[in-house]
């Protein structure tokens, strides 16, 4: 995997592309609850779909940072989702934004003049499996990325945590959520696909609390591919719920496009 200053821009997106805190309405989820072992898969699904985060917008710091080798770079953004709809990001004085929509990925980066404006393959590309917006927002939000009601599912218990995998596991891409006991939002997700020699492991360190909905606090992901190994670190700040939002983005001119071959 030739990990190049367009992945590390495709990193952030996918973290934002997004979850310490300074509201006052905000406050730290211990994760005190126990895993049974006499919950079924259906009862853990639904409590982890009865546990989805409910609200309109959401607006934060969020603290992005990228580890690729010995290399490492991090910048704090802006960050506001309108929930299925949007997810924005800006960097400090509009030198780089991200808008996603259902429809489209779009970003500038004004230090190298350039810009791009087209699907999810450009971040489906970077982790080695298929994102639409659905995903990307699951992600943020310490959500099953796939339906759960599609297929029926295993469950076990894992140091504490509730392990869920489909119970007929694809040859090509292996999946599995460990759900935290206490709110059945997700401690971690994990997609191997073996032919590919690629791994995405994405950890839920730490929730938090704001306005009575639990969201996640700190993510790490890992992307792997064959030796390569790309990690990124969010840490969101500052989060508030339900406030007016915009959302402003327009390309620069003059700006060169990225053209995906």
């Amino acid at each position: 995997m030739r990990i190049s200053k367009l992945s590390l821009h495709l990193g952030l997106a996918i973290v934002m592309l997004l979850f310490c805190f300074n509201c006052k309405s905000t406050k730290n989820v211990i994760a005190s609850g126990e895993a049974s072992s006499k919950l079924s898969a259906k009862q853990v699904i639904k409590e982890h779909q009865k546990n989805a985060a409910d609200f309109k917008t959401l607006q934060a710091k969020v603290r992005i940072d990228i580890i690729e080798g010995n290399k490492a770079q991090g910048l704090t953004f802006n960050f506001r989702m309108e929930k299925d709809k949007t997810i924005w990001l800006s960097a400090p004085l509009g030198l780089a934004r991200i808008i996603v929509t259902p429809e489209k990925v779009r970003f500038y980066n004004k230090q190298d003049n350039e810009y791009f404006d087209g699907d999810y393959r450009l971040l489906s590309d970077f982790v080695g499996v298929d994102l639409d917006f659905n995903k990307v927002q699951n992600i943020l939000l310490g959500q099953a990325i796939f339906d759960l009601d599609d297929q029926p599912h295993k469950v076990e218990v894992n140091e504490n945590s509730y392990a869920l995998w489909p119970k007929n596991q694809s040859v090509l891409l292996e999946l599995f959520y460990l759900i935290n006991p206490s709110h059945f939002k997700m401690d971690s997700l994990q997609l191997f696909q073996q032919l590919q020699k690629r791994i995405l492991q994405v950890d839920y360190t730490s929730y938090q609390e704001v306005e009575k909905t639990v969201l996640p606090q700190n993510i790490n992901i890992i992307a792997v591919e064959d030796a390569d190994e790309v990690k990124i670190a969010l840490e969101f700040k500052s989060v508030s719920l339900n406030q007016e939002l915009r959302f402003p983005f327009r390309i620069p001119q003059g700006f060169k496009e990225i053209v995906l071959r």
